[in-house]
């Protein structure tokens, strides 16, 4: 991600149109963009600084109050799938999504893996295996 412009260059620009130029007149003078000048002068008029926010950072958890049912449901049905974990949680009124699920799960050390029974699409002991292609008689 880029570097925000410094808050010097920031300050002049909303001091600028705070004298009474023009958006336009003050982005071609400093050479940014005419969006970047309006939200400055907007952010200089609201807060009393053109200061840039803070970049980064790290976001909190929403499923973490809910870690112990998420965690507990795995474990009295561990064959329980991503999609029907969510499905159960939006019945208890927990809105998410599975890769916020996945994340929680997988930071406690846990994981959805698939099992041997789910062996893919090959015949039962015994059985016949189905031809790939069938000879088609006559003309179409």
């Amino acid at each position: 991600m880029a570097r925000p412009y410094s808050n010097d260059l920031r300050e002049r620009v909303a001091t600028a149109v705070a004298t009474g130029r023009s958006c336009r007149e003050v982005a071609a003078l400093f050479d940014v963009s005419v969006a970047s000048v309006v939200k400055w002068s907007q952010r200089q008029r609201a807060t009393g600084s053109a200061a840039a926010k803070p970049m980064g950072g790290h976001r909190k958890r929403l499923l973490e109050p809910h870690r112990a049912l998420i965690i507990e449901r795995l474990k009295a049905v561990p064959d329980l799938t991503l999609k029907a974990l969510v499905a159960e949680l939006a019945e208890h009124g927990i809105a998410t999504c599975p890769v916020s699920v996945w994340r929680l799960v997988r930071s406690e050390g846990m994981s959805f893996k698939k099992k041997p029974v789910r062996r893919g699409a090959s015949p039962a002991e015994g059985g016949t295996k189905t031809p790939a292609v069938e000879e088609i008689s006559g003309t179409a």
